[in-house]
């Protein structure tokens, strides 16, 4: 073989990163009866957080513009009063989305490493109705629930 062919063919090795791709229906849901955090429900889970990901990027862009056009000033007090409020608003709404949007970027890290779907607490599997709800879930429903008490406890002293 020439330099020019073995160049020319795609390289065999596969990198971690560059797994097959999963074939997932679009009607999948992951069920109980299948094998916890196999490859079609990382991939249903990694699709759920990049769409949900994607979303609030593009509301956070439209928060952006609209921040930039009611940028003006407005003489009217009550006007402008009245602006400012919403101003806040969108930005604190705007701030939660980011740091959604970190939580989203942790979860599909997790998904990288493994971790996906397990408790970070007690290391047992989160439920799959819990992840479905909330891809995000770092805790099984009791360890949440158990953190929770303790943090109210904490924060009432």
């Amino acid at each position: 073989m020439t330099d020019a062919t073995l160049s020319a063919q795609p390289d065999k090795m596969e990198s971690p990163a560059m797994k097959a791709e999963v074939f997932l229906p679009d009607d999948y849901r992951p069920a109980e009866d299948e094998p916890f955090m196999n490859d079609r429900q990382l991939e249903y889970f990694r699709r759920k957080l990049v769409i949900w990901k994607q979303e609030l990027l593009e509301q956070s862009a439209e928060t952006l513009g609209n921040l930039n056009e009611s940028a003006r000033n407005v003489p009217d007090l009550a006007d402008r009063a009245s602006e400012e409020t919403d101003r806040a608003l969108e930005l604190r709404t705007r701030d939660r989305q980011r740091k959604l949007i970190a939580k989203i970027d942790s979860a599909l890290r997790r998904i990288d490493n493994g971790e996906y779907g397990y408790c970070e607490m007690t290391g047992e599997p989160i439920s799959l109705k819990r992840l479905d709800a909330r891809p995000i879930a770092t805790m099984t429903l009791e360890a949440q629930e158990k953190h929770e008490r303790r943090e109210k406890v904490h924060r009432d002293d």
